[in-house]
């Protein structure tokens, strides 16, 4: 009886009244798990018709693409701007690829001779694969 007397005086019901105001105003905010992913790059849903032929690798597989984005959309790697050597019976060395003078040395190998080339580009122009920095 006591209980009951105490929340209906008027310091039990002020008490009560308080309570329930501030449940009231209570805001719980949630910042979720953290950030946001970024999405995902969409992939074009078509390429060009335009002729800008690259040379790409996939695995041990080279191939001439007749723009990047076809061989993005094939899973090769862009290894040149140009058609690979030696596809489409073009006579191999006719093509030119402009290099910088860039001195960044690079070791590069083809087919088992292994040749010292001032960067990566010249040693890429010349058909060779990088094998490490510096010189051999």
């Amino acid at each position: 009886m006591k209980f009951l007397a105490s929340v209906f005086s008027r310091q039990g019901f002020a008490v009560l009244f308080l309570s329930a105001l501030l449940a009231a105003c209570t805001v719980v905010v949630d910042d979720g798990p953290g950030p946001r992913p970024r999405p995902p790059r969409p992939e074009p849903e078509f390429c060009t018709r335009q002729y800008e032929p690259v040379c790409a690798r996939r695995g041990g597989d080279r191939q001439t693409f007749a723009n990047a984005c076809l061989a993005d959309r094939a899973g090769y790697r862009i290894v040149r701007d140009g058609p690979c050597r030696g596809d489409g019976g073009d006579g191999g060395g006719e093509e030119q690829t402009f290099c910088t003078r860039e001195y960044a040395p690079v070791c590069a190998r083809r087919h088992g001779e292994m040749r010292s080339f001032p960067n990566a580009c010249e040693a890429r122009a010349a058909d060779y694969r990088i094998v490490g920095d510096g010189p051999c």
